[in-house]
């Protein structure tokens, strides 16, 4: 894969050092690592290998990434991982996608609390999901989902939400059949917006009387347990954005949006445009726009561009992904077994292990001038420099 011609690393290294000394002690330990980490990443920093064709004697040294969840060049193959495991838990039934998102006012306390807010975020979608499915009113039907976190807007503003892919059916309260929705519809929207307005507003609550949230600054008098009610009250009686997109056209369209969507960053390479001494400038989609003219550029200062980029890292240890209800990890496997025999249909077989699995790696993709075999005939450490001779043009791999 070529490499882009612009990438977040660059911006980092160019402005970072910079933006570091500008805002010392205003700057997360994380959010320093993820600088960090992206900087270094793909470079000889992190060391890497030296692979060399059987064939021509071409050389390539690639470097090691960072495996970091917020860098844009390290997602790929974490993606594909997890995909290989949720391809073989899809069930042949429609799935549907929701979108459940935190209004301005919360969006704006969520980023001084983002573990406890994301993580109500989170259980309230969930919550809200399992509820209105098992009301025989709706569905009357216990339900799997997975949910995917992001933070961020397409202008890198922080817009904290939730995706949620949810098969059109579930188990009956019994589990002796499996009942499906309704052709093109799954959840009344409007009932699932106002449980979930509920939910939220009572899980804040909650959590501010016992002490988990923190306020820092123009939100300071927040502390304050009167004067965090009617902050909340006027959400009380405004409508909240819940989104139930279009079903997606069989398991293979759910397979092709996870992967665009569940080990998203903030910002792609590829959306980056220019960079110079002062901005950043990159591609943004406009949701408010129609048609092509969704489509815009915006330039940012390279201290604003680092700062948006940064108030999407998460805590550490934070689960981006999770799942609920019959997905839920304790009695996934059994649950997925369970709709396959009701659904008629059989269960996925293992692929059986490949026996060298734990060897070493011991060779590269095809060569890229003759298509021969690439061997790894050295590795370096970190900081190191390869000292294989290069007796011909090299290609550094940083893809």
């Amino acid at each position: 894969m070529a490499r882009p011609a612009l990438e977040v690393a660059d911006i980092f290294r160019g402005h970072g050092p910079a933006w570091r000394r500008a805002n010392a002690g205003h700057v997360s330990l994380g959010q320093l690592k993820v600088m960090s980490a992206i900087e270094r990443c793909r470079t000889a920093a992190l060391g890497g290998h030296v692979a060399r064709c059987e064939k021509c004697e071409h050389i390539d040294i690639a470097y090691n990434s960072c495996r970091n969840r917020h860098c844009p060049k390290c997602q790929g193959a974490a993606a594909r991982a997890w995909l290989a495991d949720r391809e073989a838990e899809l069930l042949p039934v429609a799935y549907y996608h929701v979108v459940f998102t935190l209004p301005a006012p919360i969006a704006d306390i969520a980023y001084q609390n983002k573990a406890a807010i994301y993580a109500i975020l989170f259980k309230a979608a969930a919550e809200t999901l399992i509820t209105i499915a098992a009301d025989p009113k709706h569905l009357g039907a216990r339900i799997g989902l997975t949910a995917v976190l992001h933070t961020w807007g397409s202008a890198l503003t922080h817009h904290p939400h939730v995706h949620c892919i949810v098969p059109g059916g579930g188990l009956s309260p019994d589990g002796e059949r499996w009942i499906s929705c309704r052709p093109g519809f799954f959840l009344p929207v409007r009932v699932l917006s106002r449980l979930f307005r509920r939910l939220v507003l009572a899980q804040l609550t909650a959590a501010h009387e016992a002490g988990r949230l923190h306020f820092f600054g123009d939100h300071a008098p927040l502390a304050q347990r009167h004067a965090f009610a009617a902050y909340l009250a006027p959400l009380r009686k405004v409508e909240w954005v819940v989104y139930a997109k279009r079903p997606f056209a069989g398991p293979e369209a759910v397979l092709a949006y996870l992967s665009r969507y569940t080990h998203r960053v903030a910002i792609a390479n590829s959306r980056l445009l220019a960079v110079d001494d002062n901005s950043v400038t990159f591609r943004w989609k406009d949701y408010r726009a129609k048609g092509r003219e969704r489509q815009k550029v915006m330039t940012l200062a390279s201290g604003e561009f680092i700062r948006r980029f940064l108030i999407h890292v998460l805590p550490s240890g934070f689960h981006r992904i999770r799942h609920y209800g019959l997905f839920a990890n304790g009695g996934r496997a059994e649950n997925l077994a369970r709709a396959r025999d009701l659904l008629g249909v059989p269960t996925p077989q293992d692929e059986p292990r490949d026996a060298n699995a734990d060897e070493p790696l011991t060779h590269s993709p095809p060569c890229p001038c003759c298509g021969g075999r690439m061997i790894i005939i050295e590795t370096f450490d970190r900081g190191s420099t390869p000292r294989t001779r290069l007796l011909s043009p090299i290609t550094i791999d940083t893809s």
